[in-house]
């Protein structure tokens, strides 16, 4: 009962590896169905949760949760957006997604991508960690193409998503996310290719050496 994680930089192929694997050994996929699956439990709208998916909480978020209570003291009109001025949904939304993770990973046969699965299941034995990435160049051209945007528009989408990605990691696993420790394998995806990543994770799965051994 195999369970994989992928964490990717952005135009590495994460989803395409992700969809190849789970089509060789008729694995489910923990990706976009884990937004829909927060989003059911968090009674948040999908497009809320994907809001907060893999991106830290800026300095300005926290200011504003740190000073919001001091406005009401000072007399200042604030009022909380939510009905309960203690409920943080980044929190909620954070807890809601390692919880799914776990529940996937406790079920097996699965290809979990990216949500910091690696972190969340480090302790958890017998899960094979991926890390997927490559070239700046090769990636924007991927990116260029999935997204039919030109070579700037490319370039900066991502620098972004990389960076959130990094920054989400060390914010919330206290981690940095290119350190290949903490994952079994880091392919280069601009070398071997999509299939060539399937075909070494798929191998990967075969030789690895049981937990505790």
């Amino acid at each position: 009962m195999p369970v994989i994680t992928i964490s990717r930089q952005f135009g590495a192929g994460g989803s395409s590896v992700a969809r190849s694997i789970a089509e060789r050994l008729h694995l489910d996929i923990v990706d976009q169905s884990l937004i829909a699956e927060v989003a059911r439990r968090a009674s948040l709208a999908p497009e809320d949760v994907a809001a907060e998916d893999e991106r830290p909480t800026t300095l300005l978020d926290r200011l504003a949760l740190s000073f919001s209570p001091l406005a009401a003291g000072i007399g200042m009109a604030w009022e909380p957006p939510y009905p309960d001025a203690a409920y943080d949904p980044r929190r909620e939304v954070l807890e809601l997604t390692q919880q799914v993770v776990r529940e996937a990973a406790r079920g097996g046969n699965v290809v979990i991508v990216g949500r910091g699965g690696a972190h969340i299941l480090r302790d958890v034995p017998d899960v094979l960690h991926v890390f997927l990435h490559a070239d700046v160049a090769f990636r924007q051209r991927i990116v260029m193409a999935r997204e039919e945007i030109d070579e700037a528009k490319a370039a900066r989408r991502v620098h972004e998503m990389d960076a959130n990605r990094a920054a989400y990691v060390k914010q919330v696993y206290g981690r940095d996310w290119l350190d290949v420790r903490a994952y079994d394998l880091a392919i280069d995806t601009g070398r071997v290719g999509f299939d060539g990543a399937t075909e070494i994770v798929l191998a990967a799965l075969q030789v690895r050496a049981p937990a505790g051994t």
